[in-house]
Order: C-alpha cells, then sequence, then structure tokens
C-alpha cells in the first residue's frame, strides 16, 4: 500500500471509529472472559499448581490469598509480607477488604481471584477510555478491547494499575502537562517500577536546553508523590517495605528471559550478582543509543519513545514473565505504524505463556509437557517482534494520528512547566 493510500485509509478509519460505550462493552466482555479462563480452575472448589500450568490458568492471587495470609485478614506489611510495591500492596489490600464483604470471612481462592478480576476489569476500562479520547483509529481501539492480552492477564496480577498509570502519564504529557504526567509516572512507579522510565523522555528535553527550573520542579514532583505513598509504609515496616526491592535484586531469572535461555544452553552462564549488573548496563547502553538515534524525529516528545525504550527494558531484563507484556501493549498500539510486528508481538506473547506454564506441567509430570526447546522458539518469535517494532519506532515515519496536533508539543523555551 502506498503512503497516500494508507494514510487515506487511516482517514477512513477514523470515520468510522466505534462509541465510548461499544468500546467498553466490548472491552468489559474481553476481560470477562479473561475471568473465566482462570476461573476454570476453580469450578471444583480447588486447585493445584499442575492443573494451573497443564491448562493455563494459573493466576498470582491463588498462592496470595493464603499463603500471605490474606484469608485471615492480615493486613499487607504491616502484619504479612508482600514482594510488590506499595501502591500494589494497597490495591491487594482494598481487593481484600471486598472479597470478605462481599462472600464474607470464609471467602476462598475463587472468591479472590474474582475480585482481582474484576479491578482489573475497571483498569482495562479507563485504559479503553483513554485510548478513545487519543484518537486512535478504529482497529487500534478494537485491538485493546478484544485483546487477547486481557484474556490471559486481567486474572493474573496487579499489573494493569501500573499499565493505566503509565498511560495516563502518556496522555498528560501529550497534552502539554509534564507535572501532571511526572506526577502520575511516579505513581506508576509506587505501584511497578517501570512507568520509572517515562521520567527522563518527559524531562530530558528540558534539561538539555539548561531549563533548570523546569526540571527541579518535575524532579520535586516526582519524589514527592513516590515519597508520598511510599514513606508511611517504610516508617511503619520498613523490613516488609523494602522486601519487593530486595526479592527483585535476589531473585533469580525466568524461563523465556534471555539469560535464562543463554544458560540453559550453555551459550552464557551467569549467576544472579552478574545477571543484575548486566541486563542493567545492556539496557543503560540500549537506550542511550536510541536516544541518540531518535532524537531527530522526537526531540519534541521524546514521550514517545516508551515504545521502545520498554521493549529493550523487557527484552534485556533478568525475569521477563510473560504478563510484562501487557506494559508494552498500549504504547505499541499508540505508535507503531504497522499490523504485522504487533501481530507478532501478541502472537509470541501467547506462545511464550503457554509454553512456559505447559514447561512447568510437564517438569511436574502433567500433560501438556513442552521441552525447553519450544520454550525458546516462542522465545524468539517474541524477541523478532520485540526487535522489529523497535527498527519501527527509529526508522518509519509517525503513524498520522500522532502527526495531528494533540496538545503535546514543547513548551516554549521561556515558558515554566505547569
Amino acid at each position: 500500500m502506498t503512503g497516500g493510500n494508507e494514510a487515506g485509509a487511516a482517514r477512513a478509519d477514523m470515520l468510522v471509529r466505534p462509541t465510548l460505550l461499544v468500546l467498553l462493552a466490548a472491552t468489559f466482555v474481553t476481560c470477562a472472559a479473561g475471568w473465566l479462563f482462570k476461573a476454570q480452575c476453580t469450578f471444583d472448589g480447588q486447585w493445584d499448581n499442575l492443573e494451573l500450568y497443564a491448562k493455563g490458568c494459573y493466576s498470582d492471587a491463588f498462592p496470595f490469598w493464603r499463603g500471605h495470609r490474606l484469608a485471615e485478614g492480615a493486613i499487607p506489611y504491616l502484619q504479612t509480607q508482600i514482594e510488590y510495591p506499595v501502591l500494589t500492596g494497597l490495591l491487594i489490600f482494598l481487593e481484600q477488604r471486598w472479597t470478605h464483604a462481599l462472600f464474607g470471612p470464609d471467602a476462598g481462592d475463587p472468591a479472590f481471584v474474582f475480585v482481582v478480576s474484576l479491578a482489573n476489569t475497571a483498569l482495562a476500562l479507563l485504559v479503553t477510555r483513554m485510548l478513545w479520547d487519543l484518537r486512535l483509529p478504529a482497529q487500534r481501539l478494537w485491538a485493546w478491547a478484544l485483546a487477547p492480552l486481557l484474556v490471559l492477564y486481567v486474572g493474573h496480577n496487579w499489573d494493569l494499575l501500573a499499565v493505566t498509570l503509565a498511560l495516563a502519564a502518556f496522555v498528560a504529557a501529550e497534552k502539554g502537562r509534564p507535572v501532571r504526567a511526572c506526577a502520575l509516572a511516579a505513581l506508576g512507579a509506587a505501584a511497578k517500577l517501570f512507568p520509572v522510565l517515562l521520567l527522563p523522555l518527559i524531562a530530558l528535553r528540558r534539561l538539555l536546553a539548561f531549563r533548570f527550573g523546569e526540571v527541579m520542579v518535575l524532579v520535586l514532583v516526582s519524589v514527592g508523590t513516590w515519597a508520598a505513598v511510599n514513606l508511611p509504609v517504610a516508617l511503619l515496616a520498613p523490613d516488609n517495605w523494602s522486601e519487593f526491592y530486595r526479592f527483585s535484586s535476589e531473585r533469580g531469572g525466568t524461563a523465556a528471559a534471555v539469560w535464562d535461555l543463554a544458560a540453559h544452553y550453555q551459550v552464557f552462564i551467569t549467576d544472579i550478582p552478574m545477571r543484575n549488573l548486566l541486563s542493567g548496563l545492556a539496557f543503560v547502553a540500549g537506550m542511550g543509543a536510541m536516544l541518540h538515534e531518535g532524537w531527530p524525529r522526537y526531540k519534541d516528545r521524546l514521550w514517545l519513545m516508551i515504545t521502545p525504550v520498554l521493549l529493550w527494558f523487557l527484552f534485556t531484563s533478568k525475569v521477563y514473565s510473560p504478563q510484562f507484556d501487557l506494559w508494552a501493549y498500549p504504547f505499541i498500539l499508540i505508535t507503531a505504524r504497522r499490523w504485522e510486528p504487533m501481530a507478532l508481538f501478541v502472537l509470541g506473547d501467547a506462545a511464550c505463556y503457554f509454553m512456559e506454564l505447559w514447561f512447568f506441567s510437564g517438569q511436574g509430570g502433567g500433560w501438556p509437557a513442552v521441552p525447553m526447546a519450544s520454550v525458546l522458539c516462542a522465545a524468539v518469535i517474541r524477541a523478532v517482534a520485540i526487535f522489529w517494532l523497535i527498527f519501527d519506532a527509529l526508522r518509519q515515519p509517525l503513524p498520522e494520528w500522532l502527526e495531528r496536533e494533540t496538545g503535546g508539543a514543547p513548551l516554549p523555551a521561556g515558558a515554566q512547566a505547569h
């Protein structure tokens, strides 16, 4: 398709956008299917790891409910350890209370999975609203509302909270509200670390333009917002508050992460401290190279580079759980120009999800059972999609809906952040 035809098709697509109500309804139905997908392992009133792996319906909510004494009413951080940042811990606490309020003091794992799925559905609906407000073409909106990733992950864990806050920060930056964007990104970092990647993308242009007053405002807002959420828990329960950071530093990798695959096939064997170091260095070097390459195109709206930066972060991380793909998916829909790498990314995500779980099923003597080679093949599919999306972000023209005026133009040199 030629550039003119493609632009014409995009304009025509904008004219037939579905109404917001229709999109919200479709998103709700997709999330309901996601809850059913997880709930299939609880219909008999019990569950076990082998069934969760074999049927693909694993959820972090299952072990959390009893393993962290949530079923007993224990308060996260104050009475039980939680290996998540504080804002996610607050969401878990609220879901614990809602579960007991709706299903009684003897509520079991299925009830908690239902409430977790319900809260994530509300967050998914907020994402739908924000994507709609960005005036994306109809096909992109449907790609979120009917996303296979929502089916897989709406009942999986709590990452949608950080996804929603990160996207809200991105939208605020596009509307020329950098202070709000930094506050939202800092809140996202209090739920899961990855939204912190937006902060340098928002502030760097001002720093290089020697607009130090604006930069200082953004830094103070970011640090102050993060501290306001974290300090109360850090002071009341310092050991439990820091568990997330210790856990992240000390944990090993995941089966489909590049470091684990390299070690499994004897290509490059590393211990955990070495992986921490090398993954950090690889990410920083790659991000620097991408910023250098993308600067001429993105310097006025550097936050548009969140897609390649986040994808590179995922690829280089020592831990790459399949649900992490949900972090990048809304940004891919906003910034990617071509459908082919997006479709390949979704395919790679689903392949990694099921191959990892079926590998664990086989390790326990269950069926389906796949060898590590299947995990490698799935990871290769996803890696090809990641590098394709990164290459396109640096080399392909911006999609038409990002070229029009969105309120995201840089502030004049003499303006103050607002």
